[in-house]
């Protein structure tokens, strides 16, 4: 069930919240919106009809007004400062010896949640490690069998530089795989979701920025991502991602070590135009 309800004493007949149903579910043919119970089914729970509401009068899935935050009047980011972080991040690879806040954690995760997602399925599982601990014992488990796979001759073609970064770690101690961060998200989805693998990478992108406006570094991890979805199965296992989820990416982050200046200038973009069909 919906719980689809409407406050007829401040419901205004606008038809906002019918016009903006990806649905079209809503009909306002008694001049209040209602759903009629076999259209049920198609709703896809992105309750944009609460959102869209002036007057606060929807309510559906047991989520009203009270439940959000007042848009009209709150200072949003101006485009310079939006731009000043989207060109400012940057991939860190140094960090800080010591974990983030785990409050701040929860609230960065809770943020990143909103992100959008293909037919708004909600599917997705953030695998967090948020001890530093974890994440070094991840790292050990990890190392050891991707030595077992060079030893045994094993490792995939295409994949040698994973005897550097097994070289690095013994003879330097230096982390090539989780490059030192305290922290490891990964991001899974069902295979059969609309699209799991782009909303997963939609989800950390949202994910990092809004730990760029907190001060955190965060590092996209194709190499710790291809060792748990690929070379070393088993970790997934360990790290209790469902079997019938398709990883999308794993970030690390945390406190950086080091912090940039300035941004820089890559160019303009190459811009295929359209300007006739």
């Amino acid at each position: 069930m919906l719980s689809f309800t409407i406050d007829i004493e401040t419901c205004i007949g606008c038809g906002q919240c019918a016009s903006d149903c990806p649905a079209m579910i809503i009909s306002m043919e008694t001049n209040l919106p209602t759903i009629s119970s076999d259209l049920e089914q198609f709703c896809i729970r992105c309750m944009h009809c609460v959102a869209i509401c002036s007057e606060g009068s929807v309510s559906i899935l047991g989520y009203g007004p009270d439940q959000g935050e007042e848009l009209k009047g709150k200072s949003l980011p101006k485009p310079e400062q939006m731009e000043l972080m989207i060109k400012g991040r940057r991939a860190t690879r140094n960090y800080q010896d010591r974990n983030v806040d785990p409050v701040r954690i929860e609230k960065l995760l809770e943020v990143a949640s909103h992100a959008p997602s293909g037919h708004n399925d909600r599917g997705l599982i953030y695998t967090l490690l948020d001890d530093k601990g974890l994440v070094y014992d991840l790292r050990e488990k990890a190392f050891d069998e991707l030595e077992k796979l060079i030893d045994a001759g094993n490792l995939p073609e295409g994949m040698e530089m994973f005897i550097d970064i097994i070289a690095a770690w013994k003879q330097f101690n230096k982390d090539i795989l989780f490059r030192g961060a305290p922290h490891l998200l990964i991001v899974s989805a069902p295979a059969e979701n609309a699209s799991p693998l782009h909303d997963s990478i939609i989800a950390l992108t949202t994910f990092e920025l809004y730990c760029a406006s907190w001060g955190l570094g965060t590092i996209w991890n194709g190499l710790a991502t291809l060792t748990i979805s690929e070379l070393v199965p088993s970790l997934k296992t360990m790290l209790a991602i469902p079997e019938d989820h398709e990883i999308g990416y794993a970030m690390g982050f945390g406190r950086p070590a080091i912090n940039y200046k300035r941004t820089i200038n890559r160019g303009l973009p190459r811009i295929n135009r359209v300007t006739a069909l």
